[in-house]
């Protein structure tokens, strides 16, 4: 169950939170109560063939989302198109709503967060841009 740290702070480990498809993706977002972005964390076993090909556009299950791979343990292949990208930790990929996209684990599985949401909904801010001032800079 996941520990409020605060009035406004939901910690939990990956193991707590409730997993679907058998194990391979937990509920991250569900279970630390985000409404901001869509994300959950897939561990998928070692040169599993199961995760499909598949797209965020307007006909999808669940539409118009661009997702972010964030890998934090093992590797995997990103196939997008007759693109081949490797998926390791210290790295992230994101992948357009439009883009056909399947990932293949590598011979040690791997483990990422997968974050989603709608391309433009976002407010940025502007320190956030390339090439911005930090916030409060010196």
């Amino acid at each position: 169950m996941p520990e409020v740290a605060t009035a406004d702070v939901q910690i939990a480990t990956i193991d707590e939170m409730e997993p679907i498809h058998g194990g391979v993706a937990r509920r991250a977002r569900a279970t630390l109560g985000v409404s901001a972005w869509g994300m959950q964390v897939l561990t998928l076993p070692s040169d599993w063939d199961g995760y499909p090909e598949h797209n965020h556009d307007a006909t999808a299950f669940d539409p118009n989302q661009e997702e972010v791979y964030l890998p934090i343990s093992g590797s995997a292949t990103l196939v997008a198109g007759d693109k081949r990208f490797e998926l390791v930790p210290g790295m992230m990929a994101r992948v357009g709503p439009e883009q056909r996209r399947r990932v293949l684990p590598g011979s040690d599985g791997i483990r990422m967060v997968v974050l989603g949401g709608r391309p433009g909904a976002f407010d940025a801010p502007s320190w956030t841009e390339l090439g911005a001032p930090p916030p409060m800079a010196e």
